[in-house]
């Protein structure tokens, strides 16, 4: 029963993570046009690359998202098999993960990343001492 609940647990916090990155992009375009302040956060932005990062790197190298493998593991280890899961897992897995040749989420996770680049340069982040004595 605890495995079975962390496995959903990692799955809601693999959603998190994919909405952070896809929705972050879409908030950053959107608050750059609608001159939100928020939006030119430095953490936030350098964040939001390094998600991107991550995937993008997993993606080229070949590896499985660690999220994906202990997600796994723990269903296995609470006795369903690796797929399965309650119904909250089942329904974030259906709007996840598609049915698709891994070549093809390289390719988009590629071209995500480089319109993170984009909007870093578009919209840039404000540096988080300027205007403090130390990057005037």
């Amino acid at each position: 029963m605890l495995y079975r609940l962390a496995a959903d647990l990692i799955v809601l916090l693999h959603l998190a993570y994919v909405t952070f990155v896809g929705g972050g992009l879409l908030l950053i375009l959107v608050g750059a046009r609608r001159h939100w302040q928020w939006v030119r956060n430095f953490w936030f932005r350098i964040a939001h690359l390094l998600a991107i990062g991550i995937v993008v790197t997993e993606s080229i190298v070949g590896v499985v998202c660690p999220l994906t493998n202990w997600e796994a593991r723990l269903r296995v280890l609470g006795g369903d098999k690796a797929e399965s899961g309650s119904f909250v897992a089942r329904l974030v897995h259906a709007l996840m993960f598609f049915d698709c040749p891994e070549g093809l989420f390289t390719v988009a996770y590629c071209l995500f990343g480089l319109a993170v680049l984009a909007a870093l340069i578009w919209a840039p982040p404000r540096w988080p001492l300027k205007g403090h004595g130390v990057l005037k």
